[in-house]
């Protein structure tokens, strides 16, 4: 049984977002897999809520489902569903070690433009496609056809045990998706019950992919630096995804710098070279000696396959590590990558994800 521990001192806007996450959680897990919970719900359709907060009706059963990321086909094999992808993005082969089963399937273009002819071509019951991208056009495309789009992203954690269960139903895998969610708001409990214990968090600067761009409110590197204890410098600005400049960093004076990096492959990577390159152009950015994060070496580089996403939590036990080495000194991510990976990817763990010598854990 999950317990929450909240402390009245400490407690933070982020506490208060767990709380609600773990409840949701907690309360998905008890429901009957269907029922009275969504309405609309017969055995020839279900209805439920999309990213948007749309509802939805889909006829049910989905045998055929067309992917649009890499995010949704992770939690797909996840549910043991493989067999029901016939189309995927054409980026897979970016990550073709990883998804080496599904390099044969039909592509239907970029997660960003997908195709719509070529997706009819395939006739699925249902396309999978993150909330923005690709945009709403696809839905008019494709509506001619009678095909349906879904609308999940699979990359926030404060969603993702609510997508999570949603696929399932769609799917009629809910007892995999309970078995996930589940695993899910344990392994952020055990970071959160010890956060929860913090009294001031230290100032963290998070950049996304891009050069200079923080991922601020709205965007899943800032709830993986919340989830972490971490003190976004980023967390009053408006835009997700916000450009910003190399003196306003210094002037901040972050106590941990945090960046990662797009399609570097961590499944396939032998070492951590390249994950080290980048972070040496971080250390030697003009001025940036005047940092305090950097002056300490307190400076950290991740593969994006931890960075959001159905990985997400792997990423954050880094985070959290790096942030308070004391306080989880014993807590292991490598480890628990191996058990997410063995136990709902069917897949043995391999690769380099971080840059630096992190010690400690399985090798």
């Amino acid at each position: 049984m999950l317990k929450l521990h909240l402390n009245s001192k400490g407690f933070h806007r982020a506490d208060f977002l767990l709380a609600g996450f773990l409840l949701f959680g907690l309360m998905l897990l008890t429901i009957p897999s269907r029922g009275a919970a969504w309405a609309g719900n017969d055995k020839n359709s279900i209805v439920f809520e999309d990213a948007f907060g749309r509802p939805i009706s889909v006829d049910l059963p989905v045998q055929r489902i067309v992917v649009l990321n890499s995010d949704t086909l992770e939690v797909l094999r996840a549910l043991g569903a493989q067999s029901r992808v016939k189309g995927v993005y054409s980026e897979i082969d970016r990550d073709e070690a990883f998804f080496k089963e599904f390099l044969d399937r039909p592509r239907v273009g970029s997660w960003r433009n997908a195709n719509a002819e070529l997706i009819a071509d395939l006739t699925p019951d249902i396309v999978i496609a993150y909330e923005k991208n690709p945009g709403t056009e696809l839905e008019k495309q494709l509506s001619s056809f009678g095909i349906q789009v879904i609308r999940l992203n699979f990359y926030k954690l404060g969603t993702i045990v609510k997508e999570v269960e949603t696929l399932g139903r769609i799917i009629g895998r809910e007892h995999q998706a309970h078995r996930l969610a589940a695993w899910y708001c344990k392994k952020l409990e055990a970071v959160q019950n010890r956060v929860g214990l913090v009294k001031k968090r230290p100032r963290v600067y998070v950049e996304s992919y891009s050069d200079f761009h923080t991922a601020a409110p709205g965007s899943g590197g800032h709830d993986m630096c919340v989830y972490a204890g971490g003190k976004n410098l980023a967390d009053k600005f408006k835009v997700p995804y916000s450009e910003v400049t190399s003196e306003w960093v210094i002037e901040e004076q972050p106590d941990v710098i945090f960046k990662t990096f797009a399609w570097s492959k961590g499944f396939k990577n032998k070492d951590n070279a390249f994950l080290n390159a980048v972070r040496e152009k971080i250390l030697t950015r003009p001025s940036w000696n005047l940092i305090q994060a950097v002056r300490k070496g307190r400076v950290h580089v991740f593969d994006s396959s931890i960075w959001t996403g159905p990985r997400a939590i792997i990423g954050v036990v880094y985070m959290a590590k790096w942030i308070y080495p004391d306080l989880f000194f014993d807590l292991d991510p490598k480890q628990i990558h191996k058990e997410y990976l063995e136990s709902f990817q069917g897949l043995p763990y391999q690769g380099v994800y971080v840059s630096g010598d992190f010690s400690g854990g399985i090798q």
